[in-house]
């Protein structure tokens, strides 16, 4: 989608695009067409919340919940990551 996330988008993984548990290397991997991305832990907790219902917010409250840190920088890091996944067709939004 084009203009980036906002807070009411939900963000979901398209139709080719999944993620993966990689056993000889020991992470998680997002797999898309002919392309794969190495996540790290922060990359892999962002994209386990992804379930193309919960909101860029609810994702953001979740997180900063589980890790005890302010909503609001949470929510910045997040919707960087997603949306720089967004430009590589690898994250899709709609409307909530």
């Amino acid at each position: 989608m084009a203009g980036g996330a906002v807070p009411d988008r939900v963000p979901r993984l398209p139709r080719g695009v999944r993620l993966h548990d990689d056993r000889v290397r020991a992470c998680r991997v997002l797999l898309g067409p002919e392309r794969a991305l190495m996540l790290d832990e922060v990359g892999a907790a962002i994209l386990d919340e992804v379930d193309g219902m919960q909101s860029l917010s609810v994702i953001s409250a979740r997180l900063a919940a589980r890790y005890l840190a302010p909503e609001a920088e949470i929510r910045a890091d997040v919707e960087v990551f997603l949306t720089d996944l967004a430009e590589r067709r690898l994250v899709e939004w709609s409307d909530a």
